[in-house]
């Protein structure tokens, strides 16, 4: 049974209702998650120069950090573990300090231009030297952190929400360039 509140929402809090409204998923919908980066997955984090990382704390708080450098910035040691060097900025650390109370952590890669979205979820770690930082220098200058990534699955998302809203479309940035 739906539950009402005063403010006139509906919510959902069954399953089976959801799985109702929603229908079943496709096979192909369920069969494309894999444990392991694979050609297809490796050819679209070489390509893409911006993710986005999800994380949550000890008492499921979330966060979502936008992480982007030159295209390929993901640095993929084997096909069960990835590496996103720490760039500079706000200094604020909400990722690493969620990872440091709870280390499953998903990333979104984007690539401009194309509807591809390629979702890698595992569990997270936070290095401050490994052998493989010298590969992850800009200019010069190695990271001073990078996250570590052990995946547990990866697959490539239906590309239709990039598709509807124009993401890429020119035509739709109209407003995009306003500053707050």
């Amino acid at each position: 049974m739906p539950h009402t509140t005063d403010t006139g929402y509906v919510e959902l809090r069954s399953a089976d209702r959801l799985r109702e409204l929603l229908g079943e998923p496709h096979p192909i919908v369920i069969d494309k998650v894999h444990p392991r980066l694979d050609d297809l997955d490796r050819g679209l984090i070489a390509r893409s120069p911006f993710c986005l990382l999800s994380t949550a704390d000890a008492q499921g708080n979330c966060d979502v950090s936008p992480r982007g450098d030159g295209p390929g910035f993901a640095h993929i040691i084997d096909d069960g573990t990835l590496a996103l060097p720490d760039r500079p900025g706000n200094r604020r650390g909400d990722s690493f300090h969620n990872i440091l109370q709870n280390p499953h952590a998903g990333l979104l890669f984007l690539i401009p231009g194309a509807t591809d979205v390629l979702r890698v979820n595992g569990r997270a770690r936070i290095l401050t030297d490994a052998p493989f930082f010298d590969a992850m220098a800009v200019k010069g200058q190695r990271p001073a952190l990078a996250l570590l990534l052990d995946i547990d699955d990866i697959y490539l998302h239906c590309p239709q929400s990039l598709r509807r809203s124009g993401l890429w479309k020119p035509t739709t940035w109209e407003n995009a360039a306003r500053s707050v």
